[in-house]
């Protein structure tokens, strides 16, 4: 199994982890709820990483916003380098994030065009789903 979760985010992450030397991939809320990870993180760990990037995400806001002297900014991607390796961060339309973790040999461009091509079947998805009553009940 390549994803651990209550709900079927393997489609979303099993194939980020085809990329050549990725070793971890979470799928979270943009207020930093774990949704779905993968095998490499225990659920701890999971949290931990979702919660790190709920916060990078806002400050990389604040800090485009501040640099374009605008009220507010959406990022489309955040980039880690480390010696270790590189994080990437996208952020979806619709309030989720997927979170890849490559070693120091991965090709960052196959994992931001695979992480941006799960990105855009989630909103896919998320563009299918019936649309919900305004009370919260059933579809209308």
């Amino acid at each position: 199994m390549t994803s651990r979760d209550t709900q079927d985010t393997a489609w979303v992450l099993e194939p980020v982890l085809q990329v050549p030397h990725v070793v971890a991939a979470v799928l979270l809320t943009r207020d930093g709820l774990v949704t779905g990870y993968t095998d490499a993180l225990t659920r701890p760990s999971a949290e931990r990483v979702a919660a790190i990037t709920s916060t990078v995400q806002g400050a990389c806001r604040a800090a485009a916003a501040a640099f374009a002297d605008r009220e507010r900014s959406e990022v489309r991607q955040v980039v880690i380098e480390s010696d270790h390796g590189y994080v990437l961060i996208v952020p979806t339309d619709h309030g989720t994030c997927v979170a890849a973790y490559g070693g120091a040999e991965v090709r960052l461009d196959l994992l931001a065009h695979r992480v941006h091509s799960q990105v855009a079947r989630l909103g896919e998805k998320a563009m299918a789903a019936a649309p919900r009553a305004g009370d919260g009940g059933a579809p209308a």
